[in-house]
């Protein structure tokens, strides 16, 4: 009798210890930033605002989440019509590009961040369009 109650004793607690496993909850944590794209004009004239991009110029360009083999994609990220952009990622180590339209670059791309457990990962990207 003994037996079969350790027996029903391990089955129990290693079944209870593998569903808490199964229930964890994976941490997040965010990537968010802010897009400039220009210039938009070849020449600004003394007095004149810079132009802003129209909301198609952001909608066709992407944020692209690598995992931290910068080839696998993971996740692309629309730009909103003021140029910001977020996310919520599993905390990671991530690489981070843009799709590329034309001539435009970014200097600073790619690159890898880390993505922290609730913490906010900033990553602000500036696209140059090659307009001189």
């Amino acid at each position: 009798m003994k037996r079969y109650l350790l027996y029903f004793m391990f089955l129990t607690l290693g079944a209870s210890s593998l569903f808490a496993c199964a229930q964890s909850p994976l941490e997040f944590g965010i990537l968010e930033g802010h897009v400039t794209i220009g210039p938009l004009v070849p020449v600004i004239r003394e007095g004149e605002a810079e132009p802003t991009p129209a909301p198609e110029v952001y909608a066709a360009r992407e944020i692209i989440v690598f995992k931290e083999d910068g080839k696998t994609e993971v996740v692309r990220i629309k730009i909103n019509t003021n140029g910001n952009y977020q996310v919520e990622l599993p905390v990671g180590i991530y690489v981070v590009d843009i799709n590329r339209i034309g001539i435009d670059t970014a200097a600073d791309l790619p690159i890898e961040i880390e993505i922290t457990h609730q913490g906010v990962t900033r990553l602000d990207i500036d696209i140059d369009t090659g307009i001189r």
